[in-house]
């Protein structure tokens, strides 16, 4: 009986040795593997999402598209659930996450990042015949958000409006479910991203809804990687700062939102 302890003791500390190896190698990327995989949620307009025709687009996409064309670097998007961003890129099945990426107090213990990129607020969407026109107005109301989202985040902070509304947020998987659970009537506001709420709502009918003059505060998208993937990090945010001293971070602006930042 003792052999057989023994040997299991040894065959155990052999596969901890080895969990080891394999999460050390996946905690910096080579880049002379000359492929990045990014983790993105294909649904997240206008930041990363699939077109009609199924093909990986927008803003970010092409902003990182471009960065790694400068570094020589491919780049693979991978579409991931947004709610186990960090958890895939801390397993190391993705190397980044870029898709509007907002940076928080509790999202900075779990990655290393870029300098900000662009600015992002979390606006209050309603429906335009809602009569809810500020914050106090949420009060015994039923809210929307994705799960995982900064909007979430920023909605729990806040704790006074959190306790008036009539029960928790409703956490959805992708931003479209919110937005039809608004339309169907089933919720009765969505916070969101400033990016994707002002480019939904240009696509779908402006008449449709209304956003308050309320929100729930600034941040900044940022792109995150593993703590120790400093050197990535680095190169990544030297080269953003090239687009934007030579005007091509200008032009995808433009390409997306229509004017420059």
């Amino acid at each position: 009986m003792k052999k057989i302890l023994k040997k299991l003791t040894m065959v155990l500390a052999v596969l901890v040795i080895m969990i080891g190896v394999v999460g050390c190698n996946k905690k910096n990327v080579d880049l002379n593997n000359n492929e990045i995989v990014i983790g993105y949620d294909n649904t997240y307009f206008p930041m990363g999402y699939l077109d009609d025709n199924g093909k990986t687009v927008g803003f970010d996409v092409d902003l990182a598209t471009e960065t790694f064309k400068r570094l020589n670097v491919n780049v693979k998007f991978q579409s991931i659930d947004w709610s186990m961003k960090e958890t895939e890129l801390n397993s190391g099945n993705i190397d980044a996450i870029w898709n509007g990426y907002s940076l928080t107090q509790e999202r900075k213990e779990k990655v290393t990042y870029t300098d900000a990129y662009m600015k992002n607020s979390q606006l209050i969407v309603t429906l335009k015949d809602s009569p809810i026109k500020n914050k106090e107005d949420l009060k015994g109301k039923i809210i929307g958000t994705q799960q995982g989202s900064a909007g979430q985040e920023a909605l729990e902070k806040d704790t006074k409006v959190l306790k008036s509304l009539d029960g928790s947020p409703v956490l959805y998987d992708t931003f479209d479910k919110v937005f039809r659970d608004l339309e169907a009537g089933r919720i009765n506001a969505i916070v969101g991203d400033e990016t994707l709420v002002k480019y939904y709502i240009s696509k779908k009918g402006e008449e449709k809804y209304k956003i308050l003059d309320d929100n729930f505060g600034t941040e900044d998208y940022v792109v995150a990687f593993r703590k120790d993937d400093t050197e990535l990090r680095d190169k990544v945010n030297k080269t953003i700062k090239e687009i934007k001293k030579d005007k091509t971070f200008d032009e995808i602006y433009k390409k997306w939102f229509g004017k420059a930042d």
